[in-house]
């Protein structure tokens, strides 16, 4: 695994109506926070933002979460979250992409974010020749029946938050201790897995025109 830290810049990347910020290594708890009071103090002229960051090892339990879904006990904490889907572990080495959207002014409804969001990284995996899939009833990003990424969103005013985790190059042994996102024998993978040799940053930029692209143009 890269341990290495990428160096997140305070940077604000405007493209018409949708600014791209990176952030640092952070609690989830303290993003998810932010992300309310955003959603909650936003009006018709904000513009739509993508947030893009690490967290610190913890899980988080969705809407649609059941304890019998962590395995065992860990130093790791858990979370309450108000996200849909169950639970999942987010890390350093995973990048969570964080869609703070209005919905109504793009005419968008959740599902066709939720396809909107899985199609851009199936393209973005599609430029390393890697195949990825989806599976039904099961929202994400699959290889070989392996996840590669998790999506889980809350919407709010007709405005979205939460959004897409993608696992680059992380320790996967988290995972193991749940089921992720309820998902019984559930494998995991991730980029570096896959050859891709890439960290958060990297990931971050190179993702920020797909989804100019799928989104906005």
């Amino acid at each position: 695994m890269n341990t290495a830290q990428p160096s997140y810049a305070n940077h604000r990347a405007e493209t018409g109506a949708l600014e791209f910020r990176h952030l640092p290594l952070s609690d989830y708890s303290e993003i998810h926070q932010k992300m309310r009071i955003f959603t909650d103090e936003r009006n018709d002229d904000t513009c739509d933002q993508v947030w893009f960051v690490q967290h610190t090892p913890v899980f988080t339990l969705g809407r649609n979460q059941s304890r019998q879904n962590i395995l065992m006990p860990s130093e790791i904490p858990v979370v309450q979250s108000d996200r849909g889907g169950d639970v999942t572990y987010h890390g350093p080495g995973q990048l969570v992409i964080y869609c703070l959207f209005d919905l109504q002014r793009m005419q968008l409804g959740v599902k066709a974010l939720v396809a909107g969001l899985e199609e851009m990284f199936i393209r973005y995996l599609a430029n390393f020749n890697i195949s990825g899939q989806r599976l039904p009833n099961a929202p994400g990003v699959y290889v070989e029946n392996k996840k590669i990424a998790s999506l889980g969103l809350r919407v709010r005013r007709g405005c979205s938050f939460h959004g897409l985790a993608i696992n680059v190059d992380m320790d996967l042994t988290p995972f193991t201790y749940i089921h992720p996102c309820g998902l019984k024998d559930m494998q995991v993978t991730q980029l570096a897995n896959l050859g891709i040799t890439r960290n958060c940053e990297q990931v971050a930029t190179e993702i920020s025109t797909l989804i100019e692209q799928q989104f906005y143009s």
